[in-house]
């Protein structure tokens, strides 16, 4: 943790999550049981506990934990139980996270977030209602989302009501307050673009907020069934808040703590902390940067859940690593989109099967 988060050239940090990847497979191999039948029945039992490259690490799709109940530890001791977002009626992912894993996956956020936006707290403004937050032992992927960002500002500010229409008065208020102090807004992808940006031309108002930062995450899906391209978004954000720092960032309910930032070339960049491998959809054997397939990814955070290493429904592409321009270290990559449903059934009807 005292090391940057982008300081690990990609050989170095490959050596090193290599080894806690080896760590955590065997801890969660020890301790939940599902996680164990699925080792020893796909990937060959404990001989694959131990291996050289990060790519032989065993892996599970991210969809699992839409029906099984994986933990590591003691129920008696979860202290946050996190919801992967959904529509209604659709199966959730239920995240157990004991004090440790909530600890270390804030920890990395930390230095992940305050590589981009100082280390100084700045003033907050969520693109969210504040009622989302009640309740504090269930989280929705939105509501831990809100409060992973919490600890990067300060005198918060709730920019929805509980309808979700946009406290444009409040907000004003609120600016007025702080300016010239920089403020961040975060919020969910698509409600950034309804709740927010549409809501702002439809009234024909703008601001002027050069001096802010936008980061948003998730909500691609919608976004592309309306053909709203990632510029086009950037460029309407831009043209009512006056907003030039547009930073989107990709991360999951399952990974909480290894997210990736989009890098000054708007390529994702991984940290320290986690890495990213692309398999071909075939064959789920490992590509070559360049070669479009299915995202894995690994961290080195969950130590509560075998989360560590999970292939996710994302198509992505590796672009590069050790980048001299940005001066950040490690890989980046970019998303391509879903993975057909009926391409993906194969995979998850494999482990669903073996996990009972």
């Amino acid at each position: 943790m005292a090391v940057p988060p982008y300081r690990l050239t990609q050989v170095e940090k490959r050596a090193v999550l290599t080894e806690r990847a080896m760590e955590l497979t065997r801890l969660h191999y020890d301790h939940c049981e599902i996680y164990r039948h699925l080792i020893d029945r796909i990937f060959g039992g404990p001989g694959a506990l131990k291996f050289d490259r990060l790519e032989d690490t065993p892996y599970l799709p991210v969809s699992l934990f839409k029906t099984q109940n994986l933990l590591s530890f003691d129920q008696n001791e979860v202290v946050t139980t996190m919801t992967s977002s959904g529509t209604t009626g659709q199966a959730v992912s239920r995240i157990h996270l004991d004090a440790g894993t909530a600890q270390l996956q804030t920890r990395t956020l930390v230095k992940i977030m305050q590589h981009f936006l100082g280390v100084e707290r700045r003033p907050m403004v969520f693109l969210e209602n504040q009622a989302i937050l009640r309740d504090r032992r269930s989280f929705s992927a939105r509501a831990a989302g809100v409060l992973g960002m919490l600890p990067f500002g300060r005198q918060p500010f709730y920019a929805l009501h509980e309808d979700m229409s946009l406290d444009l008065e409040g907000l004003e208020g609120y600016l007025e307050k702080i300016a010239g102090q920089g403020p961040v807004f975060f919020g969910f992808t698509f409600m950034v673009w309804q709740h927010f940006v549409q809501e702002l031309e439809k009234l024909g108002h703008r601001l002027a907020l050069p001096d802010a930062v936008m980061l948003h995450s998730g909500g691609w899906k919608k976004l592309e069934a309306l053909k709203v391209s990632p510029d086009e978004f950037r460029s309407r954000v831009q043209g009512v808040t006056g907003i030039e720092t547009v930073i989107n960032y990709y991360g999951m309910v399952e990974q909480v703590g290894s997210v990736y930032l989009e890098n000054s070339l708007g390529f994702l960049h991984t940290s320290n902390y986690s890495d990213v491998i692309i398999r071909d959809t075939n064959t789920l054997e490992p590509l070559p940067p360049g070669r479009h397939g299915l995202i894995q990814v690994v961290s080195a955070l969950p130590t509560s859940y075998p989360g560590h290493s999970l292939l996710t429904e994302d198509l992505g592409v590796v672009e590069g690593a050790d980048d001299p321009v940005t001066g950040m270290n490690g890989q980046y990559f970019r998303i391509l989109g879903r993975i057909p449903r009926a391409e993906l059934r194969g995979c998850s009807d494999t482990f669903q099967k073996a996990a009972v």
